[in-house]
């Protein structure tokens, strides 16, 4: 084996031959077994390598041992600088690639032409991009553009739109979903990402940014469960307690009230049947009906996507056993025997 050393201070390279075990640059990662070994000098393990881009050596600092050859420079092939157009784009590589696409996501794209033998005597481009992705990948492409804007819509991270990503392409290749519509499967796919990452969206908030109606999502939803054999936890009224009530402004203490009645009410068995969403809209109505920040039918049934006569149902149900469902230490600024009644 050839070893090679460079002199610190000088920077001329000198060549010797030498046997050596090719092991002794390597140590093993603590941890996992399986782990990448880590290139180090083997008579100064400590010692910090350095990088010789120009050549693609791994250096000891100490003794000019190079360690290692021939590394790949994985930066960028081209400096960017923030003065040039924006229309100007000198990378040759593409876009990163997409583990969810067939292929890796490799094709090749012809750019626009700017010459003369780039055109015909009509005026028309001689190269152009034809058949370079498949209609399966156009058609998830295209379905992971409206799952990304759905969820931009409604401020969703970025672990749900992957999530959200990953089952429709799961149910696409399966293809037991087949004549329902593309947008239908993936407004049904980010309704269950969003379950299955403990942040649930209701039906309505997902149908109002998308293109299909409730119904439609609400059948896809329960086919997709089927065809891959998964489930989902059951909402309860505190997945919707916080959101409802920071969008409606109430205090720290209306939305721990109002929780602490829902869950309260659940317990009891006082409303059987009830949604979870109309429970939460009743008990944050309890709850600001007691306190100083008041909160009419209307805008707690706009925020919750509940009709008013649903959050009046709930509350009738509750509103006898009013007293024992606040919590004890809550600061009444209404009675319990002055609420309305309805």
């Amino acid at each position: 084996m050839v070893i090679s050393t460079v002199t610190p201070n000088s920077g001329v390279r000198a060549s010797r031959s030498q046997s050596a075990d090719l092991w002794d640059f390597f140590s093993p990662c603590s941890g996992d077994v399986l782990a990448l070994p880590k290139v180090q000098c083997p008579n100064h393990p400590d010692a910090m390598l350095v990088e010789d881009y120009r050549a693609g050596d791994m250096i000891c600092p100490e003794c000019g041992l190079v360690v290692g050859d021939r590394v790949i420079d994985v930066g960028s092939e081209w400096r960017t600088f923030t003065n040039e157009k924006a229309t100007q784009d000198p990378s040759r590589v593409g876009d990163a690639q997409n583990p969810l696409l067939n292929g890796g996501d490799l094709s090749t794209m012809i750019s626009k032409g700017t010459g003369a033998a780039s055109f015909d005597e009509f005026g028309n481009s001689k190269y152009q991009n034809r058949r370079t992705m498949s209609s399966s990948d156009r058609a998830m492409l295209n379905a992971f553009k409206e799952i990304t804007t759905m969820a931009d819509r409604i401020n969703l991270p970025r672990n749900i739109i992957d999530r959200t990503n990953n089952l429709f392409k799961q149910v696409y290749e399966q293809k037991s979903l087949k004549g329902r519509a593309n947008d239908a499967i993936a407004s049904a796919c980010l309704y269950i990402a969003c379950r299955q990452e403990g942040v649930p969206r209701t039906f309505k908030e997902i149908c109002a940014v998308s293109r299909i109606s409730k119904k439609e999502i609400g059948r896809c939803f329960k086919l997709i469960l089927k065809a891959l054999e998964t489930s989902v936890d059951l909402i309860t009224t505190g997945d919707f307690m916080s959101r409802f009530c920071s969008n409606l402004g109430l205090p720290k203490q209306v939305q721990m009230a109002a929780t602490y009645i829902a869950r309260k009410a659940v317990e009891l068995d006082l409303v059987p049947g009830r949604s979870p969403i109309s429970v939460a809209a009743a008990a944050i109505y309890m709850a600001s009906q007691a306190s100083a920040e008041k909160k009419t039918q209307k805008e707690i049934g706009d925020i919750a996507g509940v009709a008013d006569v649903t959050i009046r149902q709930s509350y009738r149900l509750i509103y006898p056993r009013a007293a024992d469902l606040f919590p004890p230490d809550f600061k009444f600024d209404t009675p319990v025997d002055k609420l309305p009644q309805l």
